[in-house]
């Protein structure tokens, strides 16, 4: 089973996200802020990390950081998806080490599309 970790301070974005992952196979896993995901991908790497860049504690770039410069996670794609939309931003998320950024309000195939691409990609 693919597990895919959600990591948003907003619960119902986690919930919106958990749903329609669900629905298309996969293993949802949560996470209110980076500070907490990085918990649990210390316990269970996840197969990819979808993630909000505005949290408390640990923001997403500072997760995705986390995720590329460590051996151990380095190979989980990571999506960024949030509503900073100005082309810095997008910019910047990349530059951390996204493998997507992809803008809120999105339309949930666009999301679907670009999870099954990244994972079909880290598989082959």
């Amino acid at each position: 089973m693919t597990t895919v970790l959600i990591v948003d301070d907003s619960h119902t974005v986690r919930e919106m996200l958990s749903d329609q992952l669900k629905r298309s196979g996969f293993t949802v896993v949560e996470a209110a802020d980076g500070e907490e995901a990085i918990e649990k991908i210390k316990v269970s790497s996840p197969d990819l990390v979808v993630t909000d860049i505005v949290m408390p504690r640990k923001n997403g770039y500072e997760l995705c950081r986390w995720i590329k410069n460590d051996p151990a996670t380095r190979h989980i794609p990571v999506v960024m998806c949030t509503s900073k939309s100005e082309e810095f931003d997008v910019y910047w998320g990349m530059k951390q080490g996204a493998d997507a950024y992809i803008t809120k309000p999105y339309h949930p195939p666009d999301m679907l599309e670009a999870v099954k691409k990244l994972l079909s990609q880290a598989k082959g």
